[in-house]
This record gives C-alpha cells, structure tokens and sequence, in this order.
C-alpha cells in the first residue's frame, strides 16, 4: 500500500515538485495552495490546475485553520510535504503526517532560512545558494536536512535567473529524496543554525537605491529585486524612477550624481553606476539612449 501524502504547495517550485510526485507515482492525496494576490505579478505556473488536471482535491484556505486540520487528520497521511507555501505550518498539523513532514527550501541550508532567501542571496552578492529537502520543526528552516543541491550564481544572473536554476535544483533533489523517503532510508542530517544566517521579508520599499553604497553593491540591488520583482528604485526631480538593469564601472562621482548621459553613469560611494534600462513611474520602460532623449538629467543628484 503506497504512502499517503498532503502537499502544500505555490509557485513554480510547488508546481514542479508537485509534478516530480506525481510523475513518481507518489498517492498525494489533498493539496493546499494559495488565492493569487490582484496585487502581486503572476507570472509562475499554477499549482491548483496541475492539482485539478490529476484529479487531486485543491484547498486555498490556510493548512493550519481547524477544519483543515481536521480534513488531514482523517486522512491520516504518512507524509506531508511543503513547496513554497507561504504560511507557516504549525506543529498541530505537522505531527499529523505519521512519517514525517518536510519542506523544501530555496537556499543551501543553514545559509538564509527564512523569506525571500534568493532575492537575499543575490542582494547580498553570494556566488552560490541552492535548494534544500529539510524535515519541519516548530522553529523555520531548522529541522534535519534529508538532502540539498547547490547551484552557482553568476556575477550577471538576476534573481529570476537564479530561482529558475534553484527550481530545477529542487526538482532534482526531490527526485533523489523521494525513493528513499519511502523506504526509510534518507538522511537525516542535523542541521547546524550558527553556520547559516536568517533573512526576514521584503517589501517593495526595501527597493530604494542608497547611492552612498559601491556600485557593486547597487548592482547586486538591482538584479535581486529586477523583473519579476518590483525592482530598484530612486528619485529623480521628485518623481519615482525605476531601475531595472545596470552595470559597476570604474570611476568616481559624487554619490547619485549623474556624470554622463552617453552612457548613463551616476556616482556611488564606490565606482560608477551605468544605468541601462529604466523608467519614471507611471511611463513605460525606455533603454537609457532612448530615456536621455525626452528627459534632461545630465547633473541631476538622484535621491
């Protein structure tokens, strides 16, 4: 008799994993997804129609509530399993999977456990993250990891670029993990939390460029929070300007200074900043050649 499994589930990483299972012959019995938010770009794959297309049940409430706590305990499942959902689990519901429950996350565990740890990763100018097969405990990203796959960052690589090479990493630790999960014989390596570091959330403000950073440092701001995201951003004459791709330069100039139009290069605390593509908010997004032509900015300080 084939283990039961309750996945929870959103975004790519859920819909491919969920994917991964079911092509595994995995019986996942209930799935737990989430309501798209009308605020938030949906460019990802849907985890409820890959759920209806299999004729699995589909639930957006939240996991934790009563009366799906109850629907789990009926179904008495051996596993259950977490990809990129947004709530936080509790442990009422976590010790209902008989066998365990286990989350996959986007990093290489123990380094950013906790939110938006890719976006982090670029932020913070990291050369490698990954993605991590963990079993659940009260405490986010802690319990024993069963397995991890580790993929580079490269110096160009947007966080899309690198959530995309980590959703695959997850597919392939998933595929690895899962035979072994139900034959009892995966790892189960405790995890050491001094080794890594936590990151909280993000939210779009968090985005604002400070032009006393290295150029470097900016750089890093604006390919972690590019397309999809809501991107990087400062002010110019009063008005919001986004950033949507830039280069580090070598020079000097004074911190958000813009020093040249062909090509758009603005002071940083550290090197020269060439901005590429950006956009005044409320216009649409211009190539820098193509903005300098219908704004004036050359001296501009941006703020």
């Amino acid at each position: 008799m084939k283990d039961k499994v309750v996945v929870c589930a959103y975004h790519n990483v859920g819909y491919r994993c969920l994917e991964e299972l079911i092509r595994q012959g995995a019986d996942v019995r209930l799935v737990f997804s989430h309501e798209d938010s009308a605020s938030e770009e949906i460019w990802f794959r849907s985890v409820r129609e890959l759920a209806a297309r299999h004729g699995i049940p589909c639930l957006t409430g939240n996991v934790n509530d009563a009366e799906n706590r109850e629907r789990i305990a009926e179904l008495a499942p051996d596993f259950l399993l977490s990809f990129y959902y947004r709530n936080m689990i509790s442990p009422e519901v976590l010790t209902l999977a008989r066998r365990g429950a286990l989350n996959l996350h986007g990093s290489y565990l123990p380094r950013y456990r906790g939110r938006v740890p890719i976006n982090w990763a670029v932020i913070n100018g990291e050369t490698s993250t990954g993605a991590t097969l963990h079993y659940m405990v009260e405490k986010p990203d802690a319990g024993e990891i069963v397995d991890q796959e580790a993929v580079e960052i490269a110096f160009k690589d947007t966080a899309f670029d690198v959530f995309n090479k980590v959703t695959d990493a997850a597919v392939t630790v998933l595929r690895r993990a899962w035979p072994q999960l139900v034959a009892g014989t995966a790892p189960r390596i405790p995890m050491d939390l001094k080794a890594g570091n936590y990151c909280g959330g993000r939210k779009p403000e968090d985005g604002r460029i400070d032009w006393n950073l290295s150029a470097r440092r900016i750089y890093d701001l604006v390919r972690g929070v590019t397309h999809p995201y809501p991107g990087a951003f400062t002010t110019l004459a009063g008005q919001k300007l986004l950033v949507w791709q830039a280069f580090p330069v070598e020079g000097a100039g004074e911190p958000g200074r813009v020093v040249s139009t062909r090509p758009l290069l603005v002071g940083t605390g550290e090197g020269l900043l060439e901005i590429r593509s950006l956009q005044l908010e409320g216009d649409t997004e211009l190539s820098a050649s193509d903005f300098v032509e219908k704004t004036s900015c050359n001296g501009e300080l941006l703020a």
